[in-house]
């Protein structure tokens, strides 16, 4: 299973494009899951996100801005696929 892991901060409007990219996938049920994480965003992101998309993505919120890599760590920490791919939020 491939995990794909999306950090995102204050991309409400821009990050369901990336997401359907994802989900769009045609490799097999179960083949991957998604996580996206939220690196204390303003605007209200993780709450679209689960609004959208609900159980289809995983939402981490991070409760202190970290930058890019401290999400994308946060992300692996909780990844459950053998195989990790990273895809920005634009």
């Amino acid at each position: 299973m491939f995990s794909v892991i999306i950090p995102v901060y204050n991309r409400r409007e821009l990050v369901s494009r990336s997401v359907r990219s994802v989900l769009s996938q045609r490799i097999g049920d179960g083949a991957f899951e998604v996580i996206v994480v939220d690196d204390a965003s303003q605007d209200g992101t993780a709450e679209a996100v689960r609004r959208e998309f609900g159980a289809s993505v995983r939402v981490i919120e991070m409760q202190e801005n970290g930058g890019v890599s401290a999400a994308r760590n946060r992300g692996i920490d909780r990844a459950r696929g053998q195989w990790l791919a990273f895809l920005d939020s634009d």
